[in-house]
């Protein structure tokens, strides 16, 4: 790359961020003696090199789109160009990238270390451009866009920075999962995980067992509230996604960058598999064939019988997962198992004496360590909630650790890889203030500045056992939060703070700059409104955002903690 001859080095240490940069880059600023703006114009092509292709579609379809600019194929000094380069923003890696607009040869420059670096570096632009740039169509009525002098030098701090959706507790259509994946990599966020299946919903299709989605997607009527509410919407709820769903989902995911992961929750949250298949459960001990599709929320006692018939149905679930998701890792939940069933069943108890696995906890064992061999045999990775470790796991499973901290430590101290998402920090279904305006408040307040503060790796690890700290990610369950404006209020902002702590190279918790990144924040609010993001304000929640109920259900339980949340 070719920089003007009066161009003075970067320093390592740039932090000017034009444009409010969200997350923050390694380092940002101009190095021109003699700064100015670089226009975007009807004259504006697109130079898109080898590898580079997913880009280009998106940046034709994308920005095109908002710009009403016709980005047509050529190059030279009006030209986007997007190039790979192994040594891209230092040799950082497949994510990192440089971009630059101080170039004579082309009006902007993306260097990707490899398609994904490239990517997030047209995400960059995409926020150099300004919010109009995130909508659907051009506002300007000049048709000129034009960049400030800038060379960013990026690299994400984990490979793993994801969200995840349960659509299993209430049913997130198909156009809104792609939706999300688009503001996923908008915040260069690159895992969908999505909770696909539990005692309240089975969303995925399976052919050769199609009672799942027959019976198990739908329920009759649903809790209002917390599960100690008294209220009920009496209206069914349900859904599912086919098989083209997924591939779609899959494929839309891909052409950014984004993972999507399945979870399939075994051997517990368990009721609607159960409701469509009687034989699943433990049918000595429980009626099995009067169970429906559970309608109210809690750890259900409902949980597969440990036989080797519920192995193979499961196989066959697991194996058109496969097909479908090209994931390495696949979720199997496994946690909140209550033992009761397996403890008063004779199946049960036998079973333990065939397996010598010791007591009904060897049991819940028994399962995970059958399904990380199966899946380890097919060249897949088994990863599942913190509880997987009681019993031991074998060596290629990984950790997503939820109770706390403890279950990270435990696992990458073992030598296992591990997501940090604990939900005293990152659940973000959990209340965003105090105050009675909050709409069904749920757990500990985590604000903004909480979420901001967030630190993936504990202090005290080992460096081995912090290189098992793979990434983290933010989830949110959806017990409470029943359409697509209640998710977009519980999930933003504070998805812009957590992209950041998943991001960017920040100093520890009480060294961060908050006040900087809220001033970043206020350029963000207008991106976020431009995407149709029904945001919380920073000032609090909007009229109908607040508190009261559907007409006929004012008063509905929520299930709010006082204080700090326990650093566990």
């Amino acid at each position: 790359m070719t920089l003007p001859a009066d161009a003075t080095p970067l320093p390592a240490d740039a932090r000017t961020l034009p444009a409010d940069l969200i997350p923050a880059p390694l380092s940002a600023g101009c190095r021109s003696a003699a700064p100015g703006r670089r226009p975007l114009d009807g004259r504006t092509t697109l130079d898109a090199g080898p590898g580079t292709e997913t880009t280009a579609r998106w940046i034709r379809a994308t920005l095109g789109a908002a710009t009403g600019l016709p980005l047509a194929d050529g190059a030279g000094p009006h030209a986007i160009r997007l190039r790979i380069t192994e040594g891209a923003a230092g040799g950082r890696g497949p994510e990192a990238y440089r971009l630059t607009t101080e170039d004579p040869d082309a009006a902007v420059v993306i260097e990707g270390g490899g398609p994904a670096g490239v990517f997030w570096g047209a995400q960059t632009l995409r926020q150099l451009l300004g919010p109009d740039a995130h909508r659907r169509a051009p506002v300007r009525r000049d048709g000129t866009w034009d960049l400030p002098c800038t060379t960013v030098e990026d690299a994400p701090r984990f490979g793993w920075r994801g969200l995840l959706l349960d659509v299993a507790r209430h049913f997130l259509p198909k156009d809104d999962v792609l939706r999300y994946l688009d503001l996923l990599a908008a915040h260069k966020l690159n895992v969908l995980h999505l909770h696909l299946t539990d005692d309240q919903g089975w969303r995925v299709e399976i052919e050769r067992h199609p009672r799942l989605t027959e019976v198990g997607a739908w329920r009759a009527r649903t809790k209002w509230g917390h599960r100690d509410s008294p209220l009920w919407t009496e209206v069914p709820h349900g859904g599912f996604y086919t098989r083209d769903d997924i591939r779609e989902i899959v494929a839309y995911a891909a052409e950014r960058h984004i993972t999507v992961v399945p979870e399939i929750d075994l051997p517990g949250h368990a009721q609607a598999a159960i409701a469509a298949y009687p034989e699943l459960g433990n049918t000595d001990v429980v009626d099995t064939a009067a169970l429906t599709v559970w309608d109210t929320w809690g750890v259900n006692p409902n949980v597969l019988a440990p036989t080797e018939a519920v192995l193979r149905f499961y196989e066959g679930v697991f194996e058109e997962v496969l097909d479908l998701f090209p994931s390495t890792f696949v979720h199997i939940g496994g946690d909140e198992c209550p033992k009761d069933q397996w403890k008063a069943s004779p199946t049960a108890r036998a079973r333990v004496e065939e397996l010598g696995v010791g007591d009904e906890e060897g049991l819940q064992s028994w399962f995970v360590r059958h399904f990380d061999r199966w899946l380890a045999a097919r060249g897949r990775r088994l990863i599942g909630w913190d509880e997987i470790l009681e019993g031991g796991l074998a060596e290629g499973a990984a950790v997503s650790s939820w109770r706390g901290y403890a279950g990270g430590i435990a696992a990458a101290e073992a030598g296992h890889d591990v997501v940090m998402c604990p939900e005293q920090h990152v659940y973000l279904d959990h209340r965003q203030a105090p105050g009675e305006d909050e709409p069904m408040p749920i757990g500990y307040v985590r604000t903004l500045a909480d979420v901001y503060r967030f630190e993936p790796v504990p202090p005290g690890l080992t460096p081995e056992a912090a290189a098992h700290i793979m990434g983290t990610q933010a989830n949110v369950w959806t017990e409470v939060t029943e359409n697509r404006s209640r998710l977009d209020y519980q999930v933003f902002p504070r998805l812009a703070a957590f992209a950041e702590v998943a991001w960017s190279a920040l100093p520890a918790p009480e060294a961060r700059d908050h006040a900087g990144f809220e001033r970043r924040m206020r350029t963000h609010y207008r991106r976020l409104e431009a995407l149709g993001v029904d945001h919380r304000p920073p000032a609090g929640p909007r009229p109908w955002q607040r508190r009261p109920a559907p007409e006929g259900m004012e008063g509905s339980l929520g299930r709010p903690r006082e204080g700090t949340p326990p650093n566990v």
